[in-house]
């Protein structure tokens, strides 16, 4: 083979293109590691849910120099978005956050944070006007929004604030909107009213269910207030033929059948 002028020159140009791409690559690396490249500039911008243009109400200057930065290694070549995408997202009030590299040496982040409706379940937890359960001080969160509660079986929390978008619907007609939202871990519904009053409307597998025993609580609401001493305590709207009531003014608690 040593005496195969063409095999000798096919290894002398294979080990030359070798030497080559070593050298290429040695200086392409020697290149993005300069200082010049090094990520001098973080810069946060914010996007509301559904894209809505605001500004930032919670996540801070701070917060982000505490939690995020740290994360952030390599320059504007080696840095892995994905890494830095997730390092904010673990930032308190993040809902989303979106990573891209701005030439030479900066970086835009674009942040997503959660906007607050009430309490999920009862162990501190917020849930978003999305349906998103976050962690969140809860302080912060009450300067906001007056909170409304929620509760429901694990998965079922989007299913829960697009069902609270119904009621609150519904319950428009008679001036009442919903305080609270229970969804039993037996899939029955509990609504509590900003009057006080809370409305058992049960388990339905009808698509309408909901809708028709709310709609009949509607109907006969006004009467019920005209007629009754005190104000309404519960209504349980699970019977076929009817509906169950207490008022203030039972002294005893008893429930009443009215007919629908």
């Amino acid at each position: 083979m040593w005496q195969d002028a063409k095999s000798l020159n096919a290894i002398a140009n294979i080990l030359y293109g070798l030497v080559l791409v070593v050298v290429i690559g040695s200086g392409i690396w020697w290149l993005i590691n300069r200082p010049f490249f090094a990520l001098d500039v973080v810069r946060v911008e914010a996007q509301g849910y559904q894209e809505k243009q605001i500004e930032l109400r919670h996540v801070n200057a701070l917060s982000i120099r505490d939690q995020a930065l740290p994360h952030i290694k390599g320059n504007f070549f080696t840095t892995n978005l994905d890494s830095v995408r997730l390092a904010f997202e673990s930032v308190p009030w993040v809902r989303r956050a979106s990573v891209q590299r701005v030439w030479p040496n900066k970086l835009l982040v674009v942040l997503e944070e959660h906007e607050v409706l009430g309490t999920w379940g009862s162990d501190g937890h917020l849930i978003s006007v999305a349906g998103d359960v976050f962690t969140a001080n809860l302080a912060e969160a009450e300067d906001d929004v007056q909170l409304l509660a929620f509760s429901g079986p694990a998965g079922s929390e989007k299913e829960v604030v697009a069902q609270y978008r119904e009621f609150k619907t519904w319950f428009a007609r008679i001036a009442l909107k919903p305080d609270a939202v229970d969804y039993s871990g037996r899939y029955a519904w509990s609504v509590k009213l900003n009057n006080g009053m809370r409305v058992e409307l049960g388990k339905v597998q009808e698509t309408d269910g909901l809708k028709n025993r709310v709609h009949q609580l509607i109907k006969v609401y006004p009467q019920l207030v005209t007629r009754l001493q005190g104000s309404i305590v519960s209504v349980d709207m699970r019977y076929p033929n009817g509906l169950a009531l207490k008022s203030s003014s039972d002294a005893f608690g008893v429930n009443v059948k009215v007919s629908k």
